[in-house]
């Protein structure tokens, strides 16, 4: 089949790198997200799937819209059977999804219809979810409502980060994107309606989501810190300054601690929660580069009863 793939960041790259290896298919052009100011020194760069698509020499399209006309007569022209799609950042209007004749499919990271949405993996484990997967489906105007045509599972293990599980998911559903565009092709593969039942939604997670309430539990502390491990990065306040948190780990300890409140040792630094302690892994002062937690406390100098809050 003739493909126009969509797709911006990095976890996007895999399905795009499986469907250019694929002799059964040719991707024509690449729609991606418009460059970008990136990184610290906010230098305007393009996307990770953009880069992809320029090494292999694809034409790109960046669309400040996708209903913009200028686009919609771009995409007609290239005449794609479909448009394979994962992570692309932007609503599909209508008037885009009717140009190819088997619609856009949609790669997402959960099981559908759990966690529709910006941030399935992230939302897996913060609610604790022991399996999780890739669904790839009919994409349509609703949010993530359309008619599946296969899925992968994938355990979340105990340690897991959203990186960690999204780096696994992205390789997983690399290959069922791969194998629905061939049951598409050759006609194997007919979507099924999602169930009506175990709908749940997973918005995007913002900066203040992000902020350590240790007056949860220490597992709920954990799954907090690890679902916004990398971005958008869990967080603290520590004399009235933002502290960058990595993930933590639970540990067995004789000492009472209130929630937040820290204990320093030789060669790590505790903290309270509301059931159990945690031990701090890397922290991140502001304007600083991220340390281990006991290298902090000894430059900080932490006083009996100061608090994370």
């Amino acid at each position: 089949m003739r493909l126009v793939f969509a797709g911006t960041p990095a976890p996007a790259v895999p399905a795009l790198r499986a469907l250019l290896a694929s002799a059964a298919h040719e991707v024509v052009a690449v729609v991606t997200r418009p460059d970008a100011p990136a990184g610290r020194g906010r230098r305007v760069a393009r996307s990770a799937v953009g880069l992809v698509a320029d090494e292999a020499g694809i034409p790109v399209l960046t669309p400040a819209r996708p209903s913009d006309p200028e686009f919609l007569d771009a995409l007609r022209a290239l005449e794609p059977d479909c448009c394979p799609v994962v992570a692309y950042g932007a609503l599909v209007p209508r008037a885009a999804l009717d140009i190819p004749r088997h619609g856009w499919v949609n790669l997402h990271f959960s099981l559908l219809p759990s966690w529709r949405g910006a941030a399935p993996v992230q939302s897996a484990i913060r609610h604790g979810d022991d399996i999780t997967g890739a669904s790839t489906f009919l994409l349509e105007e609703g949010l993530d409502t359309g008619p599946v045509f296969g899925v992968v599972t994938e355990a979340v293990r105990p340690t897991d980060t959203a990186g960690d599980l999204l780096g696994r998911l992205a390789e997983s559903g690399a290959a069922l994107l791969v194998a629905t565009m061939d049951g598409i092709a050759d006609g194997s593969l007919v979507p099924r309606a999602q169930p009506a039942e175990g709908v749940t939604h997973a918005p995007k997670v913002l900066t203040a989501d992000a902020r350590v309430d240790w007056t949860h539990t220490a597992d709920v502390v954990d799954r907090t810190v690890r679902s916004v491990t990398p971005d958008p990065g869990a967080w603290a306040v520590f004399r009235d300054e933002r502290l960058g948190l990595g993930p933590v780990r639970p540990v067995r300890h004789d000492v009472v601690l209130q929630p937040g409140e820290l204990a320093p040792e030789k060669k790590r630094v505790l903290v309270g929660t509301a059931s159990g302690v945690l031990e701090l892994g890397e922290v991140r002062p502001v304007g600083k580069r991220a340390m281990p937690a006991a290298d902090w406390a000894r430059g900080v100098r932490i006083e009996a009863g100061e608090l994370l809050t």
